[in-house]
């Protein structure tokens, strides 16, 4: 239970109330109420009262080695800010359930005292960093606390600290899967091994002479620098690889364990290191701020959201750019490319729309119905990924990793920035040309559906939901801009599904195995087999994002239903097919309002498809290559400057000067000079 100290009380009643005598107390409740009070008086204050009051600074000085006498620290080093679990979700259960009921702590450890004392170790390291630096060396001076750093029980806790850490390090970089994340280190000694090695050689060494004490040129302490610094590169070049051999959660939380671990021992030896009489007290200062930093990340959540999301979402962004170039189009050929791709998808797509209406009419439970909605949008949408058409609104998802991966890769300055903003209006007029293919043919396909069917049922099957078909179209009257923005969700979480497959594709070797599998080459034949790997390298992944981005389009109004909720999805190209059903329900006699309402309406769907899925997307792929806020905001006005000087470039495709380089960077290419003029 933490002690709570009176606001009314202030430093010297405390240090008159408990240290005016020698205390020999065990009770945390003085340097609780000490450190509470001292926080709301300037700090000179405290040391002129010290320096006139050398008894109560004794007794004080006195209490405190014996609080702090025989309490390990190890725990403050080897536990605190270092991820305790194998796994995301168990890491972030035990962070979360830490914050709401703090665990019970050995009270005989440095760490039980600062959980008992302190109320924020973050906000009381910040504390001490803002007073002055003679000021604290003066205040341990005072205590005779100045030179702890150099106490036998000080090193020995240090030292085996750095063991704990060595012999976990090793055991997890000597894993199957992490070896395999760095093949180029096969052929080396194990800097690990070597890193343990040094460690427990000087462990035996302190044992023998417990006055050891190590410097800058010390070979122990270089050789200890040079592993760590090994180690690290090992770590690096392990997440570097994963793009290539694809990578686990379980992997990634591992890499970053050993990250941790290893950055931990180069912290430690450095306050090992006693060059100059005035590092004592630097050093000695150094551990007590390390230790309260450590303590005050220990169950920070946002931390191991940054670390553990990081590289998974570079992944996923590194896989879907793979097929986001093809979405961006430069020549006036692959506009018009474009547009027939998009026409095809429009086609689908109008197709769809007349089948989800004929699926309302079916008697069944919105559980039915979600799952006979979900099956025609997911059967639509494979099927136009494998006939090689193009759905406008999916082009978001993709191009944005493109993107900012082309953009990673150069120099961060305005002439970059500018030929990323043309990049920019290449991706806007690619993904404008292919809302008008789908809407130009949605439109029409499903008014022709629905006629035929009138003329060979003789029955006008549109009549019944034409109503509800042109409101929904009517942002006043209904939630269409908020049911746009469900659908550009959805759209960059079928992004992330894509990468995500694609990631596990590699990782796992899936085309290889399929590839090399003794039942398939046996029954089929090799070139099968090779055939067979090949389309799942290449299809897989845009097959499954494509069915469940049809699951999530189909579920989600019934859904909504059963829970009361006025959920739904509306989709530009699916607007403009029901756009159509609707004015042939109504027998195309409707207020110019109401046609003119809904036609506007079709493409501000569109645009809040668009608008959602690309920004959620970019703002994963910038936060995959660690783009500040300022890069980013110098990025958006280089696009909005482009965009008010040519604005026409944002619709067709005029030439540019940036195109010749836009295009081979998109192609993971840099152009030559020469090549550029």
């Amino acid at each position: 239970m933490r002690l709570l100290s009176s606001s009314t009380k202030n430093f010297e009643s405390v240090l008159k109330k408990y240290f005016s005598f020698k205390n020999e107390t065990s009770s945390l409740e003085p340097l609780a109420e000490f450190l509470e009070a001292i926080k709301k008086t300037d700090f000179k204050n405290v040391l002129d009262f010290l320096k006139s009051n050398p008894s109560s600074a004794n007794h004080f000085r006195h209490y405190l080695f014996t609080i702090f006498e025989e309490r390990p620290f190890n725990l403050s080093l080897t536990e605190a800010n270092i991820l305790s679990e194998n796994a995301f979700f168990p890491e972030l259960k035990k962070r979360i359930l830490n914050k709401i009921l703090p665990p019970v702590e050995h009270e005989k450890t440095v760490w039980y005292v600062i959980d008992n004392v302190s109320f924020s170790p973050k906000k009381d390291i910040e504390y001490l960093h803002n007073i002055p630096e003679d000021e604290v060396n003066e205040f341990l001076n005072i205590l005779g606390i100045s030179d702890f750093i150099e106490k036998t029980n000080v090193k020995s806790e240090l030292i085996f600290s750095m063991n704990i850490l060595s012999w976990r390090v090793t055991g997890m970089a000597l894993e199957v899967d992490v070896v395999r994340m760095a093949p180029e280190y096969r052929n080396f000694d194990n800097p690990f091994l070597a890193l343990q090695n040094e460690l427990e050689a000087l462990a035996e060494d302190f044992k023998i002479n417990p006055e050891i004490q190590l410097h800058s040129k010390d070979s122990r302490y270089k050789q200890i620098k040079i592993y760590a610094e090994q180690c690290q590169n090992f770590v690096n070049i392990a997440f570097k690889n994963s793009s290539k051999y694809g990578i686990s959660g379980k992997i990634n939380q591992s890499l970053l364990k050993i990250r941790q671990q290893t950055q931990r021992i180069s912290e430690i030896v450095n306050l090992l290191i006693i060059d100059q009489p005035e590092d004592v007290v630097i050093k000695s200062k150094q551990l007590v701020f390390n230790i309260l930093s450590y303590k005050s990340h220990k169950n920070n959540i946002s931390d191991l959201i940054n670390d553990s999301t990081r590289l998974i979402s570079h992944l996923i962004t590194n896989h879907t750019a793979e097929t986001g170039s093809h979405y961006i189009t430069s020549s006036r050929k692959q506009y018009m490319k474009m547009f027939y791709k998009a026409s095809g998808g429009g086609i689908i797509v109008g197709a769809l729309c007349v089948l989800k209406m004929l699926y309302g009419f079916m008697p069944g439970s919105d559980f039915f119905h979600a799952f006979l909605y979900s099956l025609n949008y997911a059967m639509g949408f494979v099927m136009i990924y494998l006939m090689g058409f193009t759905l406008a609104t999916k082009q978001p998802a993709m191009t944005a990793a493109t993107m900012t991966k082309v953009l990673s890769e150069q120099e961060t300055t305005k002439q970059n920035y500018n030929e990323f903003a043309d990049l920019v209006s290449k991706l806007f007029r690619s993904q404008f040309i292919a809302f008008v293919g789908n809407v130009l043919l949605s439109f029409p396909i499903a008014l022709l559906i629905i006629y035929g069917l009138d003329v060979f049922f003789s029955q006008n099957l549109a009549v019944e939901k034409s109503d509800r078909l042109l409101k929904d179209l009517d942002p006043f009257k209904s939630k269409a801009i908020l049911h746009a923005c469900i659908a550009g969700f959805y759209l960059f979480i079928s992004g992330i599904i894509s990468g995500n497959i694609g990631n596990n594709s590699v990782f796992y070797q899936i085309p290889d195995r399929i590839a090399k599998n003794l039942p398939i080459r046996r029954i089929f034949g090799a070139r099968f087999a090779k055939s067979l790997s090949k389309y799942y390298a290449k299809n897989w992944a845009g097959i499954i994002s494509n069915f469940w981005f049809g699951v999530f389009l189909g579920a989600t109004a019934p859904v909504g239903l059963f829970f009361g909720l006025d959920l739904d999805i509306r989709h530009i190209t699916f607007a403009a097919g029901n756009f159509a059903i609707g004015l042939y329900g109504k027998d195309f006699t409707v207020d110019s309002s109401v046609f003119w309402t809904s036609f506007i309406t079709v493409f501000i769907i569109g645009f809040f498809n668009f608008l959602v899925s690309f920004s959620l997307s970019m703002f994963l792929a910038f936060r995959s290559r660690k783009m500040n806020f300022g890069e980013v905001r110098e990025i958006y006005r280089a696009i909005f400057r482009y965009f008010v000087r040519n604005p026409l470039k944002f619709f067709i495709p005029l030439q540019s000067t940036f195109d010749l380089k836009a295009n081979s960077l998109v192609q993971n290419s840099i152009p030559t000079k020469s090549e550029d003029q």
